[in-house]
Formats: C-alpha cells, sequence, structure tokens
C-alpha cells in the first residue's frame, strides 16, 4: 500500500518560524498518489450523511473538486474575503500565524444542503471551525469535516471536538 506521507514534505519555518509547512505538491504531480488520496477520502467520507462538499481556499479547492466529481456531490466554495462578486456570508477567525475570513457566495448552495467541510490539513483547527460557522450562520447543515492530513501535535482535533464538529483525516503527522 502506498504511503501518501512520503509525498507530503514538511517545509520547515514556512510561512513564518516556527511552521511546518506541509507541500502537496509532490501528491498533485504524481497521478497514481493523488488518486490513492482521493479514493481514501471518499472512503472516510462515506460516514457523513452529505450532498454538498466545501472546498476550503485555497489547497481544500483542489481535494473538493477531485471528491465532489468522484463521489457525485455538488461543491461549493469558502474563499478568502473579496473574492466573490455576489451577495456572501462571512466568518472571520485566527490562524496559528494571523487572522482571516472565509467568505461564501449565498446563493452557492441549494436550501436543503448537508455539508462536509473538507480541507487539506488540520492545524490549529480555526479554519475548519470558522467554515462550520459560516456554513451554518448561512442557514445550512454541517455533517462533518474531512482533511487529507492531521498534525496532531497542534491539537485542531480537540478544538473541533469541543465545537461538536464530527471529523476524521486520512493521514496523522
Amino acid at each position: 500500500m502506498m504511503n501518501l506521507l512520503d509525498y507530503l514534505p514538511g517545509v520547515p519555518d514556512f510561512p513564518k518560524p516556527g511552521v511546518l509547512f506541509r507541500d502537496i505538491s509532490p501528491l498533485l504531480a504524481n497521478p497514481t498518489a493523488f488518486k490513492e488520496a482521493i479514493r481514501q477520502l471518499n472512503e472516510i467520507a462515506q460516514q457523513f450523511d452529505y450532498t454538498h462538499i466545501l472546498g476550503i481556499e485555497s489547497r481544500g479547492f483542489i481535494f473538493g473538486s477531485a471528491l465532489a466529481h468522484h463521489a457525485h456531490k455538488g461543491l461549493a466554495l469558502a474563499r478568502k474575503p473579496n473574492k466573490l462578486p455576489l451577495a456572501s456570508h462571512r466568518e472571520a477567525y485566527g490562524l496559528e500565524y494571523g487572522n482571516d475570513a472565509l467568505e461564501i457566495q449565498q446563493s452557492s448552495l441549494p436550501k436543503d444542503a448537508r455539508v462536509l467541510l473538507l480541507d487539506d490539513v488540520l492545524a490549529t483547527g480555526g479554519t475548519l471551525v470558522a467554515a462550520d460557522k459560516l456554513i451554518r450562520s448561512a442557514g445550512f447543515a454541517v455533517c462533518g469535516a474531512i482533511t487529507l492530513l492531521e498534525i496532531t501535535f497542534l491539537n485542531g482535533s480537540d478544538l473541533l471536538n469541543q465545537s461538536g464538529i464530527r471529523h476524521q483525516s486520512v493521514l496523522k503527522s
């Protein structure tokens, strides 16, 4: 069996000292590894009763679109501020290296959508908690969150548990 961690090298001190950035480029460049990552994401996604995936900017777009295609589900995008042309919902949050916000266009999802949050990495959990708040404040149901990789020492899983967000990751490091 393929070890997907071999395709996610760590880059220390990026984008600032103390942060270990996981580079997904080698995984995306290898079609066998990327296909296996989507297969494994789909496997864990099946435990959730969802109609749509929310891909979180920017790397969540890649995995979200591939998984949505594979699973025959709808896809919505959580964007960084000021990138959407129509009326949007917004949620601000803190990161391990600063602050940011997510937005979703109000017309992105149907009224009865059950949304599965998807991002590439679970680090501190702030981005996924913000996405959960964003989707719920927009009037939609969140059924859970999945990520390709969880960086366990950052304890993001604890924050998701405290926030009542069911979640699972393909890989842990």
